[in-house]
């Protein structure tokens, strides 16, 4: 990581010495007044500080040791033969001179360092306030406690009258007016698809019609229907079904060259989240990079977006609802390529990013016809196309329990229902697990095969293995909901499990007997729903290093990415929450989460995922990034290892450790 100084820095360091001190005293000498002299002391250096940053820190410079070595040598001869001269015609010591000029120099970083850590400290202090041990999962009192939630739900309306085109952009469906704020234009609420209400209730996304009409994009459209959990910060935003809408962040500066995009897929299990989580907020990003355009978006959720109604009286008019979710996910990357280009973007140079149920979906969309040619790039943390259900039995069954509890008993009452009542059922059936299936329609039935065979060729992979998701899951849903979902639903997990690993080690042989008894022998030490959340991270840890393996073998270009670093607050866990506010720069996220940004972590992944977008080659050269040496990032098998403030390459089977402690368990039984 970062060093407070080095080589490099010592040598501007000596250039900009020399810039405030000849800035200084030859003006002293002549007799001009101070603040004269001191104008001059802060122009002086910092030209030269510019001008030594701009030498030293070249790509052609670093790029050999050996023209690092001759660059300082040319430069200490300068500098020595300026300053020799300069203090011979002033008459002073040169000695004492340099001294004088490198403490201000060297002291002033230190104090700057200093002051960096006192900030750290008291933000860390602060989230610990209001956190304590994380035992009650995510909580957004303190965070939400100043807020202006009646503000923050205002809706956007149509514009009649004058408005400012320096922040208005026209599209296809409209002209959209956003606001500017510093150098960035944030365009909030502009809707992608047909509200999806009334007549259009669980049917597929209908595109806009073509409009002129001017409309404010100043504030995020409405939530999906969804799941209020413990640890869920939307059930603070207002809830629509009318919620096909998504948001366009991009830097003020004009430019002729197109930018990339990065679209982001919410997290959330596929019952709850969204647009509006301030976790999902890329403005400190697009702020860093600000050549990129930044696009998030909902879709339907739970019961509004996945769910299979075949089996119920009037439900063959409904052939779409098993993988709505899905198709208005397609539907928002339709209109990002149609109308993109109007924001500054290039609609072939797009990248989609997703954690948890955002990240399967991204998985199963490069598999998917209708998605072909979407998306170049894919971002996937902690989301295998094997969290998708095989068949529609379990959406089908979740069909008949929503008939159930809402006493309905054909189609035409369902649609008949009031959103209070749907999302009133929605929220006692939350544990049946609303979720996508691979219906060898829209999805293959079997995605890995798919992969295999060059279903996603074209698109280049970021895979995200995260080492303690489990924690960062219970912190969302709470522990009691997630103890039930773990025990109702273990079955089905532990065949996943067991089938992962002879997918893994081709020597084991399925067996649900030996993964049993190894939960046996662990509950003898620690309790056994700890034991089996284990295993569930284990199964979801090999999901993911086998999607990247069989995209690899289908010749996709991946790059593995492993994230193992501890957590703030143990209780908090350490995965989706992290990953996405360090690879954003989102500072104010990661405190409402429990978390305080690493800096220097998420300076260099940001880096990384911006040569991610424009298809730079995924290395660093020696001070690229001041005070990180060369660095290069290996595709598959090889891996990003994030752990404890350190970053490396290696292999990801190597932090697998409990994974290998299960098949050895298991091949002495």
């Amino acid at each position: 990581m970062k060093k407070l100084f080095t080589v490099d820095d010592l040598m501007i360091a000596g250039i900009a010495a020399l810039g405030y001190g000849l800035g200084y005293g030859v003006p002293k000498l002549l007799g001009w007044p101070d603040w004269q002299c001191i104008v001059i002391c802060f122009v002086a250096g910092n030209v030269l500080q510019l001008l030594g940053d701009t030498v030293i820190f070249s790509r052609a410079i670093q790029k050999k040791p050996a023209y690092r070595y001759l660059a300082f040598a040319v430069l200490i001869c300068i500098v020595l033969a300026a300053q020799y001269a300069a203090m011979s015609w002033l008459g002073l010591s040169m000695l004492e001179a340099l001294l004088e000029q490198y403490a201000y120099v060297i002291v002033a970083p230190i104090l700057g360092f200093a002051f960096t850590m006192i900030v750290r400290w008291r933000r860390i202090r602060k989230v610990r306030r209001a956190y304590g041990d994380g035992s009650r999962g995510f909580v957004f009192d303190e965070a939400l406690k100043n807020a202006d939630l009646d503000e923050v739900n205002r809706q956007n309306r149509p514009i009649l009258g004058a408005y400012d085109t320096d922040c208005a952009v026209k599209t296809k469906t409209g002209i959209y007016v956003g606001v500017k704020e510093k150098n960035v234009i944030y365009f909030s609420g502009i809707p992608y698809a047909k509200p999806p209400v009334g007549e259009r209730r669980w049917k597929a996304p209908e595109p806009l019609p073509e409009s002129e009409a001017v409309f404010e994009a100043n504030y995020l459209g409405a939530s999906a229907i969804q799941v209020e959990h413990e640890g869920s910060i939307l059930k603070h935003h207002r809830q629509s079904e009318d919620c096909l809408t998504l948001n366009i962040c991009t830097g003020s500066n004009k430019t002729k060259r197109k930018k990339p995009v990065i679209v982001l897929f919410h997290h959330g299990d596929f019952t709850y989240g969204g647009s509006a989580d301030p976790l999902m907020y890329g403005t400190g990003f697009i702020r860093t990079y600000p050549d990129v355009v930044g696009v998030s978006f909902n879709y339907r959720l739970g019961i509004f977006g996945f769910i299979d109604f075949s089996d119920i009286p009037g439900g063959e008019a409904y052939p779409d609802a098993l993988n709505l979710g899905l198709l208005d996910q397609i539907a928002a990357l339709k209109w990002i390529r149609e109308n993109i280009a109007a924001f500054g973007g290039d609609p072939d140079q797009i990248t989609v990013m997703g954690f948890e149920s955002g990240a399967v979906s991204i998985s199963l969309l490069a598999a998917c016809e209708q998605a072909k040619g979407l998306f170049r790039k894919a971002f996937v943390f902690f989301g295998s196309p094997k969290a998708a259900y095989e068949t529609a039995d379990t959406s089908r069954f979740l069909a008949k329990r929503l008939l159930q509890e809402t006493s309905a008993t054909n189609m035409e009452e369902l649609r008949q229902l009031s959103t209070e009542q749907l999302k009133e059922a929605s929220q006692k059936l939350w544990k049946e697990m609303s979720a996508p299936t691979c219906d060898g329609t829209l999805i293959p039935a079997d995605v890995f095969a798919a992969f295999q065979k060059g279903a996603a060729s074209g698109i280049e992979f970021i895979i995200g293995i995260p080492s303690n998701e489990t924690q960062v899951f219970k912190s969302f849903v709470g522990d009691k909901k997630f103890g039930e979902a773990l025990k109702d639903y273990w079955d089905i997990m532990s065949q996943k499990i067991t089938g992962l690993l002879h997918d893994f080690d081709a020597s084991y042989v399925p067996d649900a007997k030996t993964l049993t008894a190894y939960i046996k022998e662990q509950a003898a030490t620690r309790p056994e729903l700890e034991v089996k959340s284990q295993l569930y991270e284990i199964g979801y840890a090999l999901s993911m290093f086998l999607c990247g393996k069989r995209l690899a073998e289908g010749g996709n270009t991946v790059y593995l990415l492993y994230w193992d670093e501890k957590p703030l607050i143990e209780n908090l866990g350490s995965g989706t929450v992290d990953v996405a506010v360090a690879f954003l720069g989102n500072s104010e996220g990661a405190q409402m989460y429990g978390n305080v940004l690493n800096s220097d972590i998420s300076e260099l992944l940001k880096r990384f995922l911006f040569k991610f977008l424009t298809g730079d080659a995924m290395r660093f050269y020696n001070n690229e990034i001041k005070g990180v040496g060369a660095f290069d990032w290996k595709a598959f098998p090889q891996a990003l290892v994030v752990s404890d403030d350190k970053i490396r390459c290696g292999r990801v089977e190597e932090q697998m450790t409990e994974a290998e402690r299960l098949l050895r368990f298991i091949g002495k039984n």
